[in-house]
């Protein structure tokens, strides 16, 4: 298979990884603690955890978990915000030889009981704001062990402040009942009275059921391994390398960690090379991160498009010094071009688009981080990975824009499959390759860029139209926030386009936009139908719901 973008692979970044370097995720965090251990690895609301810190902290919590009898290969479900127990209590599970299962805090009681049943997790570490929803539905689980926490409980003095806003005056904490639970400060402290039982993983071993989002139908966990992880946390180590200083890295963490993104790339990669992860408890709290970047100088900042969005729009985000700043990285959801340019306008920084999935560990691809990146692609493979397009029969497409197909993938980060789902794996990996339900098409020196998801493509009179490029022209506009295209059944041509839109100047108009898009798009994609709304629904770590848009 040709590989065009080897010819041009940005210089110092190698062609291939070792995936077997750490047979396991636990032989690099040894690694790191001892290798770094006076240097910070994570700070939250002025709360600073060395690497030492994170390595006693984390044995004692693994050796409490086994003290109640959890076994190596049981599943534990983490819930909760960026906060210093997440990291704690992720190591020490991994340490335990637990299968972490990540999970949403926002999850509804019913999204909760799903993930809960399906993944069988028999333990729990919550912060207290969800308790609630745990209430109603823990009784339908298999889970015995609840570890409660608080965003202040870390915190020292400070955090007696921070609960008794949280609780009494932001009134963020409903009120629960649920028996037989230890606060995670408690577990902490038995858990120093034990030692670690030793166990055997290998390469293969799954150590994570990560969920897949569920916007295409149920949620399913996808098996990651150590290989998938520590494979995926050598490439983006690897690709950054032209701006990863080991030992310097400060990176600011808007994204919670237990979203695939966040997790890999900055608990592990960064962490990987001595940085320090500047947590942020609620990416959406804009002057609060705006804060905690002015305070802290990060040289390295992940996140989605919202997010940049968001700051750019932000009247005191321009104040901020960025002769620090190293690489800007966006994952999650498309990077618009609009959003893109102004960033390095503002900062003086290019805002570096990745893609991949939470079945790929998640990378798959990343722009350059030099002055080869791309705007509107999504850059090229990653270190030991291959991508294609294909046609609806799988037939390998040559490049240009002209050949259109689905985006596949191959490389040492895909799944093991999906958990307890066997027929569902064998549709999304087929001979190696991970359909990843994404339409592009690769450029002919290696770049690929994305068109759109399969389900979102909307046919006008026997056209494809993809949503995500009616969004760019949108987000061109200087009266246009945020938007949303998606197609609208149509007698005559069976859809048309519509689209949601939040303004950023309350003056615009539909006729602006009509004026706007017939300037930049064909006339088939010229929106029929045009809707202002004051926001947009979306996930928690930012990506708009197309889905919940289509009920309106």
């Amino acid at each position: 298979m040709e590989k065009p973008w080897l010819q041009i692979y940005p210089a110092g970044v190698p062609v291939n990884i070792e995936p077997n370097q750490y047979p396991r995720l636990l032989d690099m965090l040894e690694e790191c603690f001892t290798k770094y251990r006076d240097l910070p690895a994570f700070v939250f609301m002025g709360k600073t955890l060395t690497f030492g810190q994170v390595d006693e902290l984390s044995k004692a919590f693994g050796a409490y978990l086994h003290s109640r009898g959890l076994e190596p290969g049981d599943r534990i479900a983490l819930m909760m915000p960026n906060m210093l127990q997440y990291p704690i209590a992720l190591f020490g599970a991994l340490r335990a030889g637990l299968i972490l299962v990540n999970t949403n805090p926002l999850y509804t009681p019913r999204e909760m009981k799903h993930q809960f049943t399906d993944s069988g997790a028999k333990a729990i570490v919550i912060a207290e704001n969800f308790a609630a929803n745990l209430q109603q539905v823990i009784g339908e689980t298999q889970i015995k062990t609840v570890i409660l926490t608080s965003i202040g409980e870390m915190l020292g003095l400070k955090g007696a402040v921070v609960n008794f806003v949280v609780r009494r005056i932001k009134k963020m904490v409903p009120k629960f009942s649920l028996s037989n639970t230890v606060c995670f400060k408690d577990a902490l402290k038995q858990g120093r009275k034990f030692t670690l039982k030793p166990f055997q993983t290998g390469p293969d071993d799954t150590i994570a059921l990560q969920y897949t989002g569920g916007t295409t139908g149920v949620s399913k966990g996808a098996m990651l391994t150590n290989r998938n992880i520590v494979a995926n946390m050598l490439q983006i180590k690897a690709w950054l390398s032209p701006v990863l200083q080991e030992r310097e890295v400060i990176a600011l963490c808007p994204l919670p960690l237990y979203h695939i993104f966040a997790f890999t790339v900055n608990c592990l990669a960064f962490m990987s090379c001595g940085g320090c992860n500047i947590l942020i408890v609620n990416a959406r709290d804009l002057p609060a991160l705006i804060k905690e970047w002015r305070t802290h100088k990060p040289n390295i900042v992940t996140g989605v498009n919202t997010l940049f969005n968001g700051l750019l729009n932000h009247p005191d985000f321009s104040s901020l010094d960025f002769s620090s700043l190293k690489a800007s990285v966006g994952g999650g959801m498309a990077v618009q071009r609009a959003v893109a340019e102004r960033w390095q306008q503002v900062t003086g920084c290019s805002l570096t688009e990745g893609y991949g999935m939470t079945e790929s560990s998640p990378v798959l691809t990343v722009n350059p981080v030099d002055d080869t990146m791309r705007l509107g692609t999504i850059g090229m493979p990653v270190p030991s990975t291959d991508l294609r397009i294909v046609d609806e029969q799988d037939n390998p497409l040559p490049p240009g824009a002209d050949h259109v197909g689905e985006i596949q993938a191959k490389g040492p980060q895909i799944m093991k499959g999906y958990w307890q789902r066997p027929e569902s794996t064998a549709e999304t990996v087929k001979d190696g390759w991970l359909c990843t339900g994404d339409m592009g098409f690769m450029h002919p020196d290696g770049f690929f860029q994305i068109v759109d998801r399969k389900k979102d493509m909307i046919l006008v009179s026997g056209f494809n139209v993809y949503p995500n490029e009616i969004e760019d022209v949108l987000a061109m506009h200087p009266k246009v926030l945020e938007s949303a295209a998606l197609g609208l059944p149509d007698e005559k041509s069976g859809e048309v386009v519509q689209v949601f839109i939040v303004k950023k100047d309350q003056s615009l108009t539909e006729a602006e936009v009509i004026e706007h898009c017939r300037a930049n798009l064909t006339a088939y994609k010229v929106p029929k139908k045009i809707q202002f709304r004051t926001d947009l629904p979306k996930t928690n770590v930012g990506k708009i719901l197309r889905r919940e848009l289509r009920d309106v």
